[in-house]
């Protein structure tokens, strides 16, 4: 019993590093191009969090900074998978391409305005404010006094048109 617990812990391979990565990708499957992520990486495989799912066994295509990957699905959980690939994964060339500037998310410095001269007084806004006020109640009243000249000008046109063809007809 000793030497059988032994000998089947002198065969079990311990488990490969993996690098904990964020990386997008693309996955191409039975069902077509997916969009994907790379939750963790090593030399014989991945994790990924796939847009599709793609069943237990299958073979897929991972395409990530220029490497092309062919990898089997082991197993699935939801969208994540993982996936064994057919060979050698060049991890550190995924890690430092993925590490180039131009893919880097970086922060753009928009430069300030320049404060004005004179600041605007609390005076200065609230006349600012009210004219503001009153160009916007003025267009609202052009507006709904354009609207009821409409409605006159439609409920007086019928009865204005029988009055009309009445004073034109001759009488006998």
């Amino acid at each position: 019993m000793q030497s059988r617990a032994l000998a089947s812990s002198s065969n079990h391979r311990p488990r490969e590093l993996r690098r904990r990565v964020i990386l997008p990708t693309l996955v191409r499957s039975d069902g077509g191009w997916g969009n994907a992520c790379i939750l963790n990486i090593s030399s014989r495989g991945f994790l990924i969090q796939a847009s599709r799912p793609t069943p237990k066994g299958s073979t897929v295509e991972l395409r990530h900074a220029g490497e092309i990957i062919t990898a089997r699905v082991m197993w699935r959980d939801g969208a994540r998978a993982g996936l064994a690939a057919e060979s050698r994964v060049p991890v550190e060339e995924i890690l430092s391409a993925s590490q180039a500037p131009g893919l880097q998310l970086t922060a753009v410095a928009i430069p300030k305005a320049a404060p004005r001269a004179k600041p605007r007084s609390h005076d200065d806004n609230r006349i600012r404010s009210r004219m503001m006020e009153f160009a916007w109640v003025g267009a609202i009243g052009v507006t709904l006094a354009g609207g009821a000249a409409y409605l006159v000008v439609e409920a007086l046109s019928a009865p204005m048109a029988r009055v009309s063809a009445a004073l034109s007809t001759p009488t006998s």
